[in-house]
This record gives C-alpha cells, structure tokens and sequence, in this order.
C-alpha cells in the first residue's frame, strides 16, 4: 500500500514539476510589412522590433506561450520591383504593438531537465491581438484618423538551443496574416476617405517580425523515486 502511495505521489509530482518548468526572455529584431505599397518580400526586416515572451513547457514537444512585441512599420514604392508601384511612390509609416498567444510545436524532444545541448526546429502559432493607427493617404502624403485594434493569425518558425544551463537562444521568423486591409492608409473605413482608397481591397496586409529570442528558464526539477 505504501509502495503504491509513493508511486502515485511520485507521478503526480513529476507530472506538476515538468509543468513548472518557465522560460522567460526578450525578442530582438526586425520587422517588414506586405500589402499595397512597398516591396512585396515575404522576410525583408526594414525596421527594429522588440519584445518580451513567456512559455510554460508543458512537455519536451509543447510549451504554451505568450509574447508582447512592438515596432515602428514603414514601407515605399521607390524600393519596389514593381514598376507601377515604383513610379507610384507612395510610402506609409505606423506604429504596431501585437499581443499573441497560442502554443510552440517542437519537432524534436527540448527536455530542460536533461544535461547537455539541446537543439531542435519549432513552429508557433495562435491568435494575436495588434493596435495600430489608421491611416489615409492624401496625394504622396498619409495622416492619422485614429486608433484601432486588430487581429492576426501568426504563423512561425524557428530554431532554438540550449546554450548554457537555464538559457535558450532561438532564431525565428513569423508572418501575421491580419484581418485588415489598412496597415498602409490604402483602405480606410471612415466613409468621408472612400475616394481615397486605392490597391487590391481583397487582400489583407500581413506584417512579419524576424529576430532573435533569449530566455532564462525556471522551474522546479522532476521527482526521481527509489524502488
């Protein structure tokens, strides 16, 4: 009886102490929109963007995580290869701050209790939540209406490694796929500003944050029992 007490406290304690393993830490990068002005690259950061993150490592496959990120977005028609954008000129500048969360896939076992080096590929994705200022464009020039939130499916991938005891640097890139059409000014919804639309108004912007994370990892160890 008391052998099967001890099993089963043992279970559950390794089962609460692997969740209690914590990573938290900071993203340092770039950012680079894809709509109708601009370039149309798919990872082309033209700007800085920086954040914070959270995982709670749910097992050595999976970790849920949470993350803040801001950055400053802009874009010409003078860097396109498109050559009506080119000519065009036009150009936009928002500023963008997105919580997201949702949960991290390992493609290979990123056990923290284990000793040694560890390494494996990752995709992310989730639901992230953005505030933004809407814009409208007069002529080659843009001006502020107001405010606004949005939402976005992110889409990443990465690859991260155990560099020391208790730190994790990763290398990742994630596309946003939004739910507006006027990151860049071209499709404003205030009605008086309908003369000013312009672009493909069926198309969504997207916007991509590429970067670096480092992160300090915490948390209780696993309960090894004796027979």
């Amino acid at each position: 009886m008391n052998r099967i007490v001890i099993t089963i406290f043992c279970v559950f304690t390794f089962a609460f102490s692997n969740a209690q393993i914590h990573e938290i830490g900071i993203f340092a990068g770039g950012n680079n929109y894809i709509g109708d002005i601009g370039p149309t690259n798919y990872i082309k950061p033209n700007e800085g963007a920086f954040g914070l993150l959270y995982k709670w490592n749910k097992s050595p496959r999976h970790s849920w995580r949470v993350s803040y990120t801001q950055g400053k977005m802009t874009s010409d028609d003078k860097n396109s290869d498109v050559s009506g954008r080119n000519q065009r000129g036009l150009n936009f500048e928002n500023d963008l701050k997105e919580l997201s969360l949702g949960l991290e896939f390992n493609f290979f076992d990123f056990n923290l209790h284990e000793s040694g080096f560890l390494v494996t590929p990752y995709i992310y994705s989730g639901l992230s939540v953005f505030q933004y200022t809407e814009l409208f464009h007069t002529g080659n020039h843009y001006q502020e209406d107001y405010k606004e939130m949005g939402f976005a499916i992110p889409m990443v991938i990465g690859i991260k490694a155990r560099i020391a005891d208790h730190w994790v640097l990763g290398l990742e890139s994630g596309a946003r796929y939004t739910f507006t059409d006027n990151l860049d000014g071209s499709n404003p919804k205030n009605n008086n500003f309908e003369e000013l639309r312009f672009g493909n108004l069926n198309s969504n912007d997207w916007y991509v944050f590429t970067g670096l994370t480092l992160t300090y990892t915490f948390g209780n160890k696993p309960c090894y029992c004796a027979d």
